[in-house]
């Protein structure tokens, strides 16, 4: 059983744009209707449905298994919540594969450029996801963030005081050096 799987996959938002204007038909062979009617309704249709392609081949991959062994596009569903977090969403023999492996549920992240689509998906199991009595703090760790944050403004203001401390150094032997250099040409004349 395997314990987690990642995968990552891009996809150029143009070559969707081609697929989409080439072959009508691709959208409803590789979406499920809500993808579709997701993406549609986006200003660039073609950027959303290169995202949802992108997951739906880092989720496989993730699952260690591509578009093999029976898995269909439409066996994979990308959707979002009400917070706007992506979901995926397995069915028929994707579930099943799933399943097996102990695959309790999918993370997934997604995003795109004008020119790629990104996705990253990660099958969590029962081995890595999480214990209750193993949850951290998030008080603690959010006041440890802050502290972090805080110590490295501090060296980033201790940098920049040495900095301004060596131009000033290094203007005053300058200037001191001209000052020298117009004594000696004074005293010469």
């Amino acid at each position: 059983m395997a314990v987690a799987g990642v995968g990552v996959d891009i996809f150029e938002i143009a070559r969707m744009e081609r697929a989409l204007a080439r072959t009508p038909g691709i959208a409803k062979r590789l979406f499920t209707d809500e993808e579709r009617a997701y993406c549609q309704a986006k200003a660039r249709p073609a950027q959303h449905f290169a995202c949802r392609f992108a997951a739906k081949e880092a989720i496989l991959k993730a699952l260690g298994t591509g578009f093999s062994q029976g898995i269909s596009a439409q066996d994979i569903s990308v959707s979002h919540d009400s917070y706007g977090k992506p979901l995926a969403l397995l069915q028929r023999k994707a579930a099943q594969i799933a399943q097996e492996q102990g695959v309790l549920e999918i993370a997934l992240s997604l995003s795109f450029t004008h020119e790629v689509a990104i996705a990253n998906a990660v099958a969590v199991t029962e081995q890595v996801r999480p214990k209750l009595d193993e949850k951290s703090d998030q008080k603690a760790e959010l006041a440890a963030s802050f502290r972090e944050a805080r110590s490295v403004l501090d060296e980033l203001e201790h940098m920049q005081i040495e900095n301004v401390s060596s131009c000033k150094s290094t203007y005053n032997t300058n200037n001191n050096a001209a000052r020298s250099d117009n004594d000696n040409i004074s005293r010469k004349e």
